[in-house]
């Protein structure tokens, strides 16, 4: 992020899959593809391979998924979208390949009992699940696919209200250790902790926010877009959503709000909407969009106006050329488009590319999209008719996860949660940020464990505070001294920054190191030690000066 944005945040800011209003313009196909056909079918370039990891009857209406540490897939199955008093139907169930042949050969159902769900992610001992009215935690410290104890509510006043399809979703863990997670505009939200009285709860109606899995403590983090489905971040740790209706993909900065709909600020500084990044659309008929799908100019454009599951690959499979770039399900196009990046001022251009993948199937419909450890992309496929609220002719039995890989990949086996501590901070130089990101938040999770020796709300923090830093010396000792090797003389700034966040993760830096960041010789180490700085929205000692001199004379756009 560059420094006057990362500044701007600091002190001004305090798809779904079934997304856009269509009509069912696409005949209806009675019978899917059978999901190896389906798999068989695919169009990839040259050197690519799409195989089939499941389908039904194992899996049904996957609205989401997520790998946990051990390479295995966690799926949320929508099986009661779009009826939101169908009961309790929607299910999480764990997929495993047990042999390496590309090809789930153990399932469990891990939770059965779920109103509405929409996200899922893994961390921390447990499952993190949207279920609409809900926000849940499910115990499970072992991993072992039994729930240690019913789910918890964390969060509730999800609405529903408006329609099926304009809701809250997602889940990701960013470079900071918060769990991102997006929301539809239509069906705005009153969030609070259960018993919080509604004047003291908070509105959000489309963007993205965030909850910190250790202080549980949620926020709005950028307000705007209609239907945003999915969030993931570049090499710099750059944030980007793509959106339903109207342009697709946003870069997303801290405190900012978004065209369309609303000329609304989310805080009192901020002055104008930040339009989409793209400078194309897939779509062809701006005033009636549902007036293209599926005509010639339509597929030449990219295949509509509705998107999910955005993906910028950081992976060590695909070419070179892909790395970096950001990819989404395009629903009425049946394929995965591909937007480009280049770097304009202070943000990014997203530039049309040729689709990576296109489906032959008719009932295809992409969600979610995820690279793993051996660099493979998982595509989720909800399947149905392909009219994309699944209002009529909408089927219960079928669903697939197909997995876009090059050449051959070798197959992975292991657990980052089993590693040392010297082995997680390693880590954070591999080619593939799967790696990255998990041995990252393991990091984060065994600070947790050791943190219950401090708290800052004691009677005598400061007294604390030292009795903890002496308590994790001996635990975080080497792990930091590497971390800030890596920090101060790698020469890739990717790799100084992830150096960066796994120090931030791991408690290994305090603000007076973070302050010294500020005059580094890099824009995005500079703007990122602002960032993280001040995610608690205080300003340290002496910070304010150097803050407000930086607004003014910083080079960086």
């Amino acid at each position: 992020m560059q420094i006057r944005l990362a500044v701007a945040a600091v002190l001004w800011s305090g798809v779904t899959v079934l997304l856009a209003a269509v009509k069912p313009s696409q005949p209806v196909v009675e019978k899917p593809f059978t999901p190896v056909e389906a798999a068989r079918t695919m169009q990839v370039p040259k050197g690519f391979n799409v195989t089939l990891f499941a389908g039904e009857p194992a899996i049904t209406q996957p609205i989401g998924f997520c790998l946990d540490d051990r390479g295995r897939l966690w799926v949320a199955e929508a099986n009661n979208y779009p009826d939101k008093k169908a009961g309790l139907n929607d299910r999480i169930i764990i997929l495993e390949d047990t042999d390496g042949d590309g090809r789930h050969d153990k399932r469990i159902v891990f939770y059965d009992k779920l109103e509405y769900v929409s996200g899922i992610e893994v961390g921390f001992g447990g499952v993190w699940v949207m279920s609409l009215p809900n926000f849940y935690f499910i115990p499970d410290e072992d991993y072992d696919g039994v729930p240690d104890e019913k789910p918890k509510v964390l969060l509730d006043g999800f609405g529903t209200h408006a329609n099926a399809h304009n809701i809250a979703n997602g889940f990701a863990w960013g470079p900071d250790g918060w769990l991102y997670a997006t929301h539809g505009r239509s069906n705005w939200s009153l969030v609070g902790k259960p018993g919080t009285p509604e004047a003291e709860r908070r509105r959000i109606d489309g963007g993205v926010w965030r909850y910190h899995p250790v202080q549980h403590r949620w926020e709005i983090f950028a307000d705007g877009t209609t239907n945003p489905w999915g969030i993931d971040w570049n090499d710099y740790g750059q944030a980007f959503v793509c959106n339903c209706v109207n342009p697709h993909l946003f870069h997303v900065v801290q405190g900012a709000y978004y065209e369309p709909s609303r000329n609304r600020p989310t805080g009192r500084f901020a002055y104008e909407r930040i339009e989409t990044i793209a400078d194309h659309l897939h779509f062809t008929n701006t005033k009636t969009i549902r007036a293209g799908i599926g005509t010639p100019e339509e597929d030449q454009a990219g295949g509509g106006h509705a998107h999910c599951g955005t993906m910028v690959y950081l992976g060590d499979n695909w070419p070179t050329k892909y790395r970096g770039q950001v990819f989404m399900n395009n629903i009425h196009g049946r394929r995965v488009n591909m937007d480009v990046l280049t770097r304009k001022g202070s943000g990014y251009t997203a530039s049309h590319a040729p689709d990576v993948m296109r489906a032959a199937d008719p009932w295809f419909v992409g969600v979610s999209l995820a690279y793993g450890p051996d660099g493979g992309v998982y595509v989720s496929d909800f399947s149905d008719t392909g009219e994309c609220h699944h209002t009529r002719n909408t089927r219960k039995h079928t669903g697939r996860i197909y997995k876009i890989t090059y050449g051959k990949p070798k197959p992975w086996r292991g657990d980052i949660g089993k590693l040392k501590t010297e082995e997680l901070a390693t880590l954070q130089l591999h080619n593939n940020d799967w790696f990255v990101r998990h041995a990252r938040r393991v990091l984060h999770e065994r600070l947790d464990y050791t943190h219950k020796i401090w708290s800052p709300t004691s009677s005598h923090p400061e007294k604390n505070h030292a009795a903890w830093r002496s308590f994790r010396s001996g635990r975080f000792d080497a792990t930091d001294q590497f971390l800030k090797e890596q920090l101060a003389e790698h020469k890739s700034v990717p790799k100084r920054l992830r150096a960066l966040w796994a120090l931030y993760a791991s408690d290994g830096v305090e603000a007076d190191d973070l302050m010294v960041l500020f005059k580094d010789r890099n824009e995005h180490v500079r703007a990122w030690a602002i960032q993280l700085l001040m995610n608690d929205f205080r300003i340290a000692k002496g910070a304010l000066a150097s803050l407000t001199e930086m607004a003014e004379n910083d080079k960086s756009p």
